[in-house]
């Protein structure tokens, strides 16, 4: 066992950012380096052998940029430090920007490469698709892109849209009246809105027009100009449906779809339409394909290893 390292902590607060609730981020950082970590007061002493010592002082210092501002870390943020630094991109992702504020004046930072690249990708592209396992931040980084460029004035109004029941579109059997019927299906769109926008303003923007939450059904037709267009859940679209929405595209709009292709829930032998998608325009210019995977999960950390398991079994 080689001699100890100290770190000084510059304030009680950074400290206690850093160790987390009952010291919970310093175990994972222990777990993940081998060393062995020490906080007494800012004084944080890290044993170990040589290489152990110094990878986890490169996760600390790694993760300075929320220590020194007083902000929240979580489990997610040191695995995704922790990948960086295994990388060898560990300045790239300590160099986040701050993408958006929540409505109540919180930071939002991509947490992972492949979010950085997806805010990337949505802000060069008129077409996106963000695929990959719940909890990668798909349809919430859609949503925050969108609400910028409402509130930049680069679209005049958001439509918010996917398959309002998982086999097919029959809701005439569902009981009151279109938002009624179809509320259940589009709780999460709503529930990224409300992280942004005062709750308040909400029905008066979708009464105005400016924010239309709708089931895919109600997009034939038409052609969808000066919009921020999403389109959620599309592994539960047919490739009629998918070929249909697509085509709605105008001139100044923006469309980013989302799905995860392990939870197709169309009945056989009938084929996803984001299956289709991703096989015909993979290659397409103009087009971006962002493909998460269980690294990028930013939910609970069992959530990732759920999907861990479900991918090792081939579900």
């Amino acid at each position: 066992m080689d001699a100890p390292t100290v770190i000084l902590l510059p304030t009680p607060s950074s400290a206690m950012r850093l160790a987390g609730e009952r010291e919970e981020n310093l175990k994972l950082i222990a777990k993940l380096t081998g060393a062995k970590l020490l906080l007494r007061g800012q004084e944080l002493t890290i044993g170990g052998t040589e290489p152990q010592v110094a990878i986890c002082q490169k996760l600390i210092y790694g993760l300075q940029q929320l220590w020194l501002q007083d902000r929240e870390i979580s489990a997610v943020d040191i695995a995704a430090a922790k990948q960086a630094l295994d990388t060898n991109r560990m300045q790239e992702w300590s160099d986040r920007p701050t993408i958006a504020r929540t409505r109540r004046g919180e930071m939002l930072q991509s947490r992972t490469f492949r979010q950085k690249q997806y805010m990337q990708a949505i802000s060069n592209h008129d077409l996106t698709f963000g695929i990959g396992p719940a909890g990668t931040g798909k349809t919430f980084l859609a949503v925050v892109a969108a609400v910028q460029a409402l509130q930049n004035n680069e679209v005049e109004r958001l439509i918010l849209t996917r398959p309002a029941v998982e086999a097919g579109e029959r809701l005439g059997f569902l009981p009151g009246d279109l938002q009624q019927k179809i509320g259940p299906y589009l709780r999460p769109l709503y529930d990224a809105l409300y992280e942004l926008i005062d709750p308040e303003k909400i029905p008066q923007m979708m009464e105005r027009g400016i924010i239309e939450v709708a089931p895919l059904a109600y997009m034939r037709g038409r052609t969808l100009n000066n919009s921020f267009i999403i389109v959620d859940e599309a592994q539960n679209t047919t490739p009629a449906q998918i070929k249909m929405v697509l085509t709605r595209l105008g001139f100044k709009s923006r469309m980013v779809v989302t799905g995860d292709l392990t939870q197709i829930d169309l009945p056989a032998p009938q084929k996803s339409g984001l299956v289709v998608a991703k096989e015909l325009l993979q290659n397409v210019e103009g087009i971006a394909f962002v493909m998460f995977n269980k690294s990028d999960v930013v939910r609970h950390p069992l959530v990732q290893r759920i999907v861990a398991a479900y991918e090792k079994a081939g579900s």
